[in-house]
């Protein structure tokens, strides 16, 4: 599922470019691969994608598909960097070893609207794994995070763990969200969207905090 805001930005911005925008719908969450939810999700979510994006481009005589990873994404577990590899997608940013902080100081130059936009990524990546994905639970978090993000916090992630969400904001902001009035206002919100316990995660948020289990899985294991 692709936030709303999302697919207007997108729009906005194309056109800002003077660049051709096209919605192509692949239907993730008919794919038992994905909605399982295995460590490998990413895989097989990025492997259907490219592989329609191929036809796109094939038909409209386009001589490759390319994607935004950059290369503070080469150094976490991201699987669908393998999809990418295996069907022949470039990567400009990896291949021109631009990190996330290196991208926003070239756009910010550029004047170009993304250039100070929080770090986004899919819903999917809000569940432990193995924590079936449905439509539903989708539309649990995007609507908890809209809500946080209404509040003015700069950036969160609500990963879901069944009746419980563990929420997670920039570690200076974590003082506000724990403020009584603003604590009894996200519980109140969270728990009317379908959750019975809200907890706070003290660390702050951290991208792919879901893959720490991975690593102390392969630290226990030795695999």
């Amino acid at each position: 599922m692709v936030q709303p805001d999302e697919v207007d930005g997108a729009r906005r911005f194309a056109k800002k470019l003077g660049v051709a925008h096209r919605i192509i719908h692949t239907d993730e969450v008919m794919n038992e691969e994905y909605c399982s939810n295995p460590p490998e999700r990413c895989y097989h979510c990025k492997h259907l994608l490219f592989s329609r994006l191929i036809e796109v481009a094939r038909e409209r005589g386009l001589a490759c598909v390319m994607e935004a990873s950059n290369a503070d994404d080469t150094g976490d577990y991201r699987p669908g960097l393998r999809a990418v590899s295996e069907l022949g997608i470039r990567s400009p940013l990896i291949e021109a070893g631009l990190t996330k902080a290196e991208i926003r100081a070239i756009s910010r130059e550029r004047e170009l609207p993304t250039w100070n936009k929080p770090a986004l990524a899919c819903l999917a990546s809000r569940f432990p794994y193995g924590e079936r994905i449905t439509v539903q639970k989708l539309g649990q978090v995007l609507e908890g995070e809209e809500y946080l993000l209404s509040l003015g916090f700069s950036s969160c992630r609500l990963r879901y763990y069944g009746k419980l969400v563990r929420i997670e904001v920039p570690e200076d902001e974590i003082g506000r969200l724990l403020e009584d009035a603003m604590r009894r206002k996200v519980a109140a919100k969270l728990k009317r969207i379908g959750f019975q316990y809200v907890t706070v995660d003290l660390e702050g948020y951290r991208s792919g905090s879901l893959n720490e289990t991975l690593t102390q899985e392969k630290r226990r294991t030795g695999r």
